[in-house]
């Protein structure tokens, strides 16, 4: 999520702002902190519950704050990952909720200079906004091709041969190897819709997750999709699902995740940026697992 602000109430002004990684037990006065001055359709607790994902990863911390006294008046939340790119083992840093108090913005470059200090990790920003993109691509990042298609999610009826699986049992079921790690990994994650699309004997594991355009909760996007001929072939079934289990009209399927998009889509004329930053990290190789667009609803 981009850089965000909002106005501090009763601090001292003349008090030293403190910078600190986030550790365990910041994470409940950081959750209250981004309830209040981020987005308040995030309660605390799912704030707190959405800060620490569902994988395990030996991470550093959970990001960095700042403090004043007391009272954080800043935070850029960080999720961490491990994962095997091109046969080479990579420590994936994802930047994700950022946001500083209005009187305190000067110090908000500490936090992202504090982050990208860390060695030994590529860095992705996913929903970089406003004047951040200007910034990352100062500070390195390159941009991934989001060239994204909006498909209606219309009540069509399936094609022969076609199912949508949906109960955790028959996903489980229904995969194996890596699929089946990472759907373990994220049937916790808070903001992670999993289903698995069935084209006769061939499967297609799929994420989505809900997403809001100028305010309105009618869309969805596809972040994960495991094998982007069988979901071509699937038709409008995965779609008509969205619709019907999760009440979404139109879903953004970037063509860099889902493949070609089904008939009746057209391309989005304005995608959403997201970048990455790491020395020989292609961008074929950057997804959207194990990352803040898998843990917070927002």
């Amino acid at each position: 999520m981009g850089e965000s602000v909002g106005m501090g109430v009763g601090l001292d002004v003349r008090e030293k702002v403190q910078l600190a990684p986030i550790t365990d037990a910041d994470v409940t006065d950081v959750a209250q902190f981004l309830h209040q001055h981020l987005n308040g359709r995030l309660s605390a607790a799912q704030w707190a519950r959405s800060a620490v994902p569902p994988w395990s990863v030996d991470a550093p911390n959970h990001g960095f704050l700042l403090r004043q006294g007391d009272a954080v008046v800043g935070t850029y939340l960080a999720f961490y990952s491990e994962r095997e790119v091109d046969g080479r083992l990579r420590r994936i840093c994802n930047l994700a909720a950022w946001c500083v108090l209005d009187e305190h913005r000067a110090h908000g470059v500490r936090l992202a200079r504090a982050m990208l200090r860390q060695r030994g990790f590529d860095f992705v920003d996913l929903s970089p906004s406003g004047n951040v993109v200007a910034l990352n691509e100062r500070l390195g990042f390159s941009r991934l091709d989001t060239t994204t298609a909006l498909v209606p999610n219309l009540p069509l009826p399936s094609r022969p041969g076609v199912r949508v699986l949906t109960a955790p049992a028959q996903i489980e079921a229904a995969l194996s190897g890596r699929d089946l790690e990472v759907y373990r990994d994220h049937r916790d994650a808070a903001a992670a819709l999993h289903f698995v699309v069935r084209v006769g004997e061939d499967s297609c594991y799929v994420i989505a997750r809900r997403e809001r355009r100028k305010g309105l909760p009618l869309f969805t996007s596809l972040l994960h999709v495991s094998d982007p001929a069988v979901l071509a072939r699937a038709g409008h079934a995965p779609y008509r699902h969205l619709l019907l289990r999760h009440r979404a009209l139109v879903t953004l399927a970037e063509g860099r995740v889902a493949g070609r998009p089904p008939r009746l889509s057209r391309r989005q004329s304005a995608p959403r940026p997201r970048m990455f930053r790491g020395d020989g990290l292609s961008p074929r190789s950057v997804d959207y697992l194990y990352s803040e667009l898998m843990c917070v609803p927002w």
